[in-house]
């Protein structure tokens, strides 16, 4: 009895140790992505990655001079024509500059007129002297002194003349800078991004961030970076798609733009100036022909470009 119960208990402890290591198994579950990722239509096709930008490019928008700025003029997707102001730089001390030679013009004019008349006074005594029927009236020396206070008097006027020319030159540089002290949109446009706040030091030139960020949103372009071992393939015919990023449903078929002739360094990802990057793209512009789609500037999109007709031109050969 003894020998058959062994046998039994040693079977179902190995039938509980198979089930216990069993269970303790970890359950794998197949999941479906929340989107799935986009699929080419084409047969033969070189994918890249693209990134929305405006018509115009994107344009920074800076200030030629330094100085705090006074008022901003605009907000962040405000259309703005060619020629609107975007906003102001403080102005109080070239005003002060301009009224000031405002007072200088009005001193030199005063001077002009001044030795005009002064001219006109000796002008006339030297006309006097040399009309006089007796010539032995007055001497030679007295008529040269004459005559040279005259060209003295001359030079007196036309000095006073440059000045009032300088004055005006100052006083229309001086304007210049007022005019400038109001930054302007250069092209119709959105304003895209505002950097700047009044009582904010705005410097000029070339700025991180650009002080406002302006672009044509209508209709707006794709810049599609491909590879350089794949940028053979790419024909301006070629039909091309944009899929936007987490809803590969949302698709927008593009329309050839123009490629940028010169091949591109591949952007590094991780900031550092001296990393090396080996691979270069060539960069094609397209346009997105659905305006419906719900896309923003600066938002990247998968592009797929249609290479049939390359590989079948290679099978032909």
């Amino acid at each position: 009895m003894k020998k058959s119960i062994l046998p039994l208990v040693a079977l179902a402890a190995l039938t509980f140790g198979i089930i216990s290591v069993v269970r303790s198994q970890p359950r794998r579950e197949s999941t479906a992505p929340p989107s799935p990722p986009p699929v080419s239509s084409f047969e033969h096709t070189v994918a890249a990655v693209g990134l929305v930008e405006t018509s115009t490019e994107n344009i920074a928008i800076g200030t030629p001079l330094s100085d705090v700025v006074a008022e901003v003029l605009v907000t962040v997707g405000q259309s703005v024509k060619t020629g609107d102001p975007l906003f102001k730089l403080d102005d109080r001390q070239r005003q002060a500059d301009l009224a000031a030679r405002q007072a200088d013009l009005r001193v030199a004019e005063s001077l002009v007129n001044v030795n005009a008349a002064a001219l006109d006074d000796v002008a006339r005594q030297l006309n006097f002297v040399e009309n006089l029927r007796d010539k032995s009236a007055i001497s030679s020396e007295e008529l040269a002194r004459r005559r040279s206070a005259v060209e003295t008097a001359q030079a007196r006027l036309d000095a006073a003349k440059a000045q009032v020319a300088s004055a005006a030159a100052q006083i229309k540089m001086i304007e210049t800078q007022i005019e400038r002290s109001t930054v302007r949109a250069p092209v119709d446009g959105e304003v895209l991004q505002v950097k700047v706040h009044p009582g904010e030091f705005a410097p000029a030139g070339v700025t991180a961030t650009p002080l406002v960020l302006l672009g044509r949103l209508k209709p707006l372009h794709i810049r599609v970076d491909v590879d350089e071992h794949e940028a053979w393939r790419v024909r301006p015919e070629a039909k091309a798609t944009a899929a936007v990023r987490g809803n590969a449903e949302l698709k927008a078929p593009l329309a050839f733009v123009r490629f940028e002739p010169f091949v591109l360094p591949k952007k590094s990802l991780t900031g550092d100036s001296t990393e090396r990057v080996d691979t270069r793209v060539l960069q094609i512009i397209y346009r997105i022909e659905d305006d419906t789609l719900p896309l923003f500037v600066g938002q990247q999109m998968d592009v797929f470009i249609d290479a049939s007709d390359v590989k079948t031109a290679m099978a032909n050969k």
